[in-house]
């Protein structure tokens, strides 16, 4: 193959991996994904190709399509609450404030209330800016079509997620207070943090102990953070840049053992996510480079 058709597919390698981590909220899979996309793109005659990426892009989302399906299936097995599998991300991916918004625990969560085409289309559509002809290629359906599911994607998501994108600065600062009242056991504190409807998920895949359904309400998620929070030793805590924004990543022996994400609106914690699955957290321990 020749190497200018190895270049393009190494040139938007971040790019492609954004996309099916996006449609399918696991990193292990996007990585198969990008194996399958790499198989077929080099089975391709390159010299018909006029525009490298929007075909690297068109197969990359037929293969995440394909593998959703799959994924639906082991979802529908697995036990406890299903997460998607946080990122290490890189300081670049913050400071663009729709990607990191994009891949927030917070709006995959969304993502995952959609069908999905839905999903396929309103990552493609919002999220990268493809045109409306680039995205029917990529997902088998008329422009027109298209444009519906983009609408009644739109419509969906805009029902589900946090009214106002939040800052890095309002994060960081509802992390370390969160962390404050969690270390020192101030109940009171913690309850003042928490909005009222506040939901927390844990996910240990029956593998790892964690909720098995999820706790709603601050007073009932603030005593079970404080009945939960031992001081055993060999345990640390710190701040980590997780899918876009602060995170607190526990250690236990200096392996990642969990790893607790946000999601704040209008200044109270309304979600908790901790990922405890070890098969969830072996992108803790690199960054992951993310693209648009």
């Amino acid at each position: 193959m020749p190497d200018t058709a190895t270049d393009s597919f190494v040139s938007h390698r971040n790019l492609l991996f954004t996309i099916a981590y996006e449609m399918l909220g696991s990193a292990a899979d996007a990585e198969d994904v990008l194996q399958e996309t790499w198989l077929k793109w080099a089975g391709v005659d390159h010299a018909e190709v006029e525009n490298h990426r929007a075909y690297l892009v068109r197969i990359t989302t037929r293969q995440s399509l394909t593998r959703l399906r799959t994924l639906g299936r082991r979802k529908e097995s697995y036990v406890g609450p299903w997460l998607p599998e946080p990122l290490l991300t890189a300081p670049d991916v913050a400071e663009d404030v729709e990607l990191a918004d994009s891949v927030s625990m917070a709006m995959m969560l969304v993502l995952e209330t959609l069908t999905p085409a839905e999903r396929a289309v309103f990552v493609l559509r919002e999220v990268f800016a493809l045109d409306y002809d680039e995205i029917a290629s990529a997902v088998d359906k008329t422009p027109a079509a298209v444009r519906q599911i983009a609408h009644r994607a739109r419509s969906h998501v805009a029902a589900r997620r946090p009214r106002e994108v939040v800052t890095q600065q309002e994060s960081r600062e509802a992390l370390a207070a969160f962390q404050r009242a969690t270390e020192t056991g101030d109940l009171q504190a913690l309850l003042d943090l928490l909005a009222p409807d506040v939901v927390f998920l844990g996910d240990g895949g029956g593998v790892k102990q964690a909720v098995p359904r999820p706790v709603v309400g601050a007073s009932k998620v603030a005593r079970m953070l404080l009945g939960g929070l031992g001081k055993a030793s060999g345990w640390s805590v710190e701040s980590a840049p997780v899918n876009g924004y602060p995170a607190l990543v526990f250690r236990f022996g200096g392996e990642v053992d969990t790893v607790v994400a946000l999601r704040v609106e209008g200044g109270l914690i309304s979600g908790l996510y901790a990922v405890r699955n070890p098969e969830k957290l072996s992108h803790m321990c690199r960054e992951t480079p993310l693209r648009r």
